[in-house]
């Protein structure tokens, strides 16, 4: 499994000129699904998004998890995190979780950080849609679940 994860100050996400979800500060979080990955893998990756000490303490250090911040997620499913360029022009997406798949372990993923005690909005799974975003800082972190023992 694999993230995109950007400290925003607000973040939104429409689909057909609707807004499905919106959040102010906290952290958009694009969220991609491989065949190989499992319900352990969006739990790992919803505690390591929401620990993540991203967020100003009072020094200005980067010091405070989104939890601590007070802040919200924004998680939008993006299959194309597993495209593989390497050749040609065109990306293949062989690595990428079939849509069941994905879709599950995207919602479980939403589950776990709400868990948290995350407040999280989310876009429309499978759906073309219109992110939008005021990056703080910028902050953008790539994360990856643990590859199987």
């Amino acid at each position: 499994m694999r993230a995109v994860v950007q400290r925003v100050t607000e973040a939104r996400v429409e689909v057909d000129g609707a807004v499905v979800g919106r959040i102010g500060p906290g952290l958009l979080v694009l969220l991609g699904v491989a065949k190989s990955d499992t319900p352990a893998d969006a739990e790992f990756l919803a505690a390591k998004v929401a620990s993540l000490r991203v967020f100003a303490d009072e020094a200005g250090k980067m010091n405070r998890s989104v939890v601590e911040a007070g802040g919200a997620l924004l998680v939008v499913s993006q299959f194309t995190l597993y495209g593989d360029t390497r050749k040609g022009r065109r990306p293949s997406f062989d690595l990428a979780a079939p849509p069941e798949q994905a879709r599950a372990l995207y919602e479980r993923f939403t589950a776990s950080a709400r868990r948290l005690g995350l407040p999280v909005e989310t876009g429309k799974f499978q759906a073309l849609m219109a992110v939008s975003l005021t990056n703080d800082g910028p902050v953008t972190l790539l994360l990856e679940s643990p590859p199987p023992p």
